[in-house]
């Protein structure tokens, strides 16, 4: 793997991670970077280049980073929580299958593990969960509010499942065409991002959520691949495609049950987009499947 320098492009560190990565997570501070595969996982430091590898055997599907000094990662049935150095801290206890997803919670005072069946939530240093939500399905992607006040999942039964963590109230969103296995919630907690279908679906969480109400859909692509909320409260997102297509939008505007089209559209390579990452609020980073990376500039939050 490699690490660039996403104002230039040059690259400033590389590292081998055996097996492959499926998942890699940033440091806020950017000094450091996770990747998780098929067999482990791996921490890169930027100082100096050093590399620690765990080849553990164990299907690690996500990293998480808590904040600057702690990362948590999947390990097959459990999720593992690490120093920047990559030396275990504490463990989960089992799940009942391999663990897919990780979301931190409470300013990375609590940690949120989806496994099939449920997800569960651990407080630091505590192997038993504290909380459970059950859910009977394969969940693929979690997300939760930046205000706690939500927890969702996307299923491989094509639906999206709510929690209400104040008393635990649950909501499915079913009759999506495709499993759903990309989730984001923007800064404010109140607009979730989701895939399962040609159009992207935002769904409105502020007041008492979206309970009896439609999304706005965002119509551009054939298939989604990507998905990234711009920082800040704006109600910009970036979105990718499995046609190479990359488009921005004004993802809030408009009445529930909207069809909204792009604000902007960004050369693509033909390739499937692979990843979307800001950088900062005024530049997008996007890879695509064909291993060709771009950076673009973009415009004020007024104006895409």
């Amino acid at each position: 793997m490699k690490v660039l320098d996403v104002a230039m492009g040059a690259e400033i560190g590389s590292f081998d991670l055996p097996g492959g990565a499926l998942n890699t997570a940033l440091s806020p501070d950017a000094e450091h970077v996770v990747a998780t595969g098929p067999m482990g996982y791996a921490v890169w430091r930027r100082s100096d280049g050093r590399t620690t590898v765990r080849e553990s055997g164990a299907w690690s599907a996500a990293a998480a980073w808590a904040d600057g000094t702690r990362v948590a990662v999947a390990s097959g049935r459990r999720a593992l929580v690490l120093d920047t150095d990559g030396q275990e801290l504490w463990r989960t206890e089992p799940a009942a299958s391999t663990v897919t997803d990780l979301a931190w919670m409470r300013q990375g005072r609590r940690l949120a593990v989806a496994a099939y069946g449920a997800v569960r939530c651990h407080e630091r240093h505590t192997e038993k969960p504290v909380a459970t939500y059950p859910y009977v399905g394969s969940h693929l992607a979690l997300a939760v509010a930046p205000t706690g006040r939500w927890i969702c999942s996307g299923n491989q039964d094509a639906s999206i499942h709510i929690w209400r963590t104040r008393d635990g109230g649950e909501l499915t969103m079913s009759g999506y065409p495709e499993k759903v296995s990309r989730l984001a919630f923007d800064d404010t907690g109140f607009w979730l991002a989701a895939d399962g279908a040609p159009d992207v679906t935002v769904w409105d969480f502020s007041g008492k959520g979206p309970e009896g109400t439609a999304p706005r859909s965002l119509r551009c692509h054939e298939t989604v691949t990507a998905l990234a909320w711009r920082p800040g409260a704006g109600g910009h997102l970036a979105s990718g495609g499995a046609d190479g297509t990359v488009a921005l939008w004004h993802a809030t505007a408009g009445r529930p049950q909207a069809r909204l089209r792009p604000a902007r559209e960004l050369d693509g390579t033909g390739a499937a987009v692979a990843a979307l990452a800001w950088a900062g609020s005024h530049l997008l980073a996007v890879a695509w499947r064909d291993g060709r990376i771009r950076t673009y500039g973009v415009p004020s939050r007024t104006a895409l």
